[in-house]
């Protein structure tokens, strides 16, 4: 088995996304999955909005987050980002979080997806979209 395509996005953490010492909030790694996920799909030559005008979705259906270490304002962040299993109606994709200029993990994760319909039912994942998954 070839080892998978890995999405790699790198960021600093905003002000915002910290609370009063600077640390990064426990929530703010959620959106920094989100974006992970959506630079992988831009990285793969499409994207999540693409998927959406063709009338699907993925729902977020578990997520799972292991926090090793905190990041702080202004860190650099590279979040890494690949399909780890992919269903006909789901997928889950999988998050290295690390300090982008030690190469440190700070944070693991696994994010499980289903695949609706615009009427919010569940349906297959498209050929078209499965096929480069899959790839």
């Amino acid at each position: 088995m070839s080892a998978p395509f890995v999405a790699e996005t790198t960021f600093r953490v905003r002000y915002a996304e910290t609370d009063a010492q600077g640390i990064v909030h426990h929530a703010s790694y959620v959106v920094y999955f989100e974006e992970g996920r959506s630079d992988y799909t831009r990285q793969r030559g499409s994207s999540y909005a693409d998927f959406e005008r063709e009338g699907f979705f993925l729902a977020v259906t578990e997520l799972q987050v292991r926090y090793a270490r905190a990041a702080r304002y202004d860190d650099r962040l590279t979040v890494r980002t690949w399909i780890r299993e992919i269903r006909s109606r789901s997928l889950t994709f999988q998050y290295a979080i690390l300090q982008a200029d030690s190469g440190e993990t700070l944070v693991t994760a696994t994010s499980h997806h289903i695949c609706l319909s615009r009427e919010g039912k569940v349906a297959r994942i498209p050929p078209r979209w499965l096929q480069w998954m899959e790839q």
